[in-house]
C-alpha cells in the first residue's frame, strides 16, 4: 500500500480528489484510501505527525511512504509553485535541501537550507524505521520566501494541483 502524508486539509484535497479516495475516518485525524493508496491529513507539527504516521504503519502493510506539503523557501530566484523532492535526486523533480522547525521563521539569517517546513524531519525520522530509504519521498511544494502569513486555503489547493501529475508518477510507480 503507498501512504501519503499531508499536514493539511487543503494539501490533502486535491489528492484526494485526483485519485478519488473515500474518507474512512475523521477523528482524531483524518483518513482517505481506495485500492492500494491511503492518505492522512495529520494537523501541523512533529508531534501529531510523529503519532499518526507511526499509526498508519501500525494499521496497514505500507510499502512506499509519501510527505506531500508545502513549504518556505529562502531563495527568492525559485518560484512560487515549485516541487521538490528533498530526501533523494529523481528524475523529474528538483531537489533541495530542507530543514524542519516548531514555528514559523521570522528571517532566514540561520537556516542553511533552501527550504522550511514543520513535519519532514519527524516524517522521515518515523517512516525510516518501517521502510528503507528508497521508498520514502518527500515532495514540497513553495509556497512562500519565508513570508510568516498564512496561505490561504484555496492558494495552496491551486500549487498542489498544479504539481499532481509529477507526483502521482511517483505514487503511482512501483519504485
Amino acid at each position: 500500500m503507498t501512504f501519503i502524508h499531508t499536514a493539511l486539509t487543503c494539501e490533502a484535497k486535491p489528492i484526494v480528489e485526483y485519485f478519488k479516495l473515500q474518507c474512512m475516518q475523521t477523528k482524531p485525524y483524518k483518513i482517505y484510501k481506495k485500492n492500494n493508496i491511503i492518505l492522512i491529513v495529520s494537523g501541523i507539527g512533529k508531534e501529531k505527525t510523529a503519532l499518526y504516521v507511526k499509526d498508519i504503519f501500525k494499521k496497514f502493510n505500507i510499502k512506499k511512504a509519501i510527505n506531500v506539503g508545502i513549504v518556505g523557501c529562502k531563495n527568492k530566484k525559485i518560484k512560487i509553485g515549485s516541487l521538490f523532492c528533498t530526501n533523494r535526486r529523481l528524475e523529474n523533480i528538483q531537489h533541495a535541501t530542507l530543514t524542519s522547525v516548531d514555528k514559523a521563521l521570522e528571517n532566514n539569517e540561520n537556516l542553511k537550507t533552501t527550504l522550511v517546513d514543520m513535519e519532514a524531519k519527524m516524517f522521515l525520522h518515523v517512516s525510516s524505521k518501517f521502510l528503507s530509504q528508497k521508498d520514502i519521498y518527500v515532495l514540497k511544494v513553495v509556497s512562500d520566501h519565508l513570508d510568516t502569513t498564512i496561505p490561504k486555503k484555496e492558494f495552496v489547493w491551486n500549487i498542489i494541483e498544479k504539481n499532481l501529475k509529477d507526483m502521482s508518477k511517483i505514487v503511482t510507480s512501483q519504485n
